[in-house]
């Protein structure tokens, strides 16, 4: 049950909207003054906090300003008797959530609350979000190949330097890319993917810079691209060595001048945007083959960070294991496995095509079929041969 706070010296409004808000399904504690409701904020989580302004003690400024510091993602709502428009605009700038005058209309004080509470919920989730997604981007590996590569990724990520990662399909180039954007100066801004490989050489340009309406048969409307989308942060281009020619001529004045023009448009663009390219092709060898320019493979690899496959990587398979296996059992909300060593010893024998992602899909499915240990013969039964 969602529980609220309410600060008011005067008894009577106190006692009345408690009882309003009990009606209405919340838990409701009271405080006669500012300093006993600054004392309940400290010891207690509310999901709300109505506050009256003019308090002896310690008035709801005060109050506000404190409840901010110790509890910041829960809302305030000031209420008093005595507002006006400067005290509202003040008491919103000190991050109240909202500001409502005596006597208050009970429907809007209601839809307040739970607006309140809707964003206090948002919050929340958005949090705990970015702490999942932090936890999965975490990249795991004591080898040597994985401390050079955490090494590299701490000197480049504070600069604008492009980087081109490198390695075989499912070696983690992505989670380099999004390790170089969170700890770089841009990671509030956008961080925005593009798989080349997976958009028709057609429609990579509108992928990439957009279009405006009319420009092809399709185009109904107006269209922002990838790299607009991305102003501020940066674009991960996966899979470079599959784009277009075409494509690929246009990057480069992108890259050169900064600027971009939308499929049939005539205004250029200028774009803010970091620059990460990934591929598991050999592009040298790609641009002797016509396959790919060279001056663009020089504009991409001002850093270039190559990521080794799972089989020269082997010693870090134990690491990788606990990992996944306490990441996919808190996924499905069970207990934490066992796993014995001479599992771990025949995962480190499989010869690992696949890579990293080869490697979790196991976990998971030994975590699904196995008892509450995995055995050797369980990576022998559910292993693909």
């Amino acid at each position: 049950m969602q529980s609220i706070l309410v600060i008011d010296d005067e008894r009577a409004i106190r006692k009345t909207l408690a009882e309003i808000l009990s009606f209405e399904g919340f838990t409701v504690d009271e405080a006669a003054d500012g300093a006993e409701g600054v004392k309940k904020i400290k010891e207690n989580n509310y999901d709300c906090i109505l506050c009256d302004i003019k308090m002896p003690k310690t008035d709801g400024m005060e109050v506000l300003e404190i409840a901010r510091n110790e509890k910041p993602d829960t809302p305030v709502i000031m209420i008093s008797g005595h507002g006006n428009i400067e005290t509202a605009v003040e008491a919103v700038k000190k991050g109240a959530f909202d500001f409502i005058s005596k006597p208050s209309d009970l429907n809007r004080l209601l839809i307040t609350i739970r607006n309140a509470m809707d964003k206090k919920s948002l919050v929340t989730e958005t949090k705990q979000l970015r702490k999942r997604i932090s936890k999965s981007n975490e990249m795991v590996g004591a080898s040597d190949g994985m401390l050079k590569i955490k090494d590299t990724i701490g000197k480049v990520a504070c600069t604008e330097a492009r980087v081109l990662i490198t390695g075989d399909n499912g070696v983690g180039k992505e989670l380099v890319a999004r390790n170089i954007h969170e700890l770089s100066s841009r990671a509030n801004g956008p961080l925005v993917e593009v798989n080349c490989a997976a958009i028709p050489s057609e429609l990579i340009e509108s992928e990439l810079f957009g279009h405006e309406k009319g420009s092809f048969t399709s185009a109904i409307k107006q269209r922002i691209g990838k790299f607009e989308q991305a102003m501020g942060g940066t674009l991960f281009l996966d899979e470079i060595g599959d784009m277009s020619h075409d494509a690929q001529a246009k990057m480069l004045r992108a890259l050169q001048e900064s600027k971009i023009t939308r499929v049939g448009g005539e205004k250029e663009i200028k774009v803010d945007v970091r620059v990460i390219a990934a591929t598991n092709k050999d592009l040298l060898k790609e641009v002797e083959a016509k396959n790919f320019r060279l001056d663009l493979y020089h504009r991409l690899s001002v850093i270039i960070i190559h990521v080794p496959s799972l089989n020269d990587r082997k010693d870090d398979i134990p690491l990788l294991v606990t990992h996944f296996m306490k990441e996919i059992s808190e996924e499905y909300k069970q207990p934490e496995k066992g796993i014995d060593k001479d599992a771990i010893k025949a995962l480190q024998n499989y010869n690992w095509t696949g890579n990293i992602r080869e490697l979790r899909n196991v976990i998971e499915r030994l975590i699904i079929l196995s008892g509450k240990t995995i055995t050797k013969k369980d990576v022998e039964m559910y292993i693909p041969k």
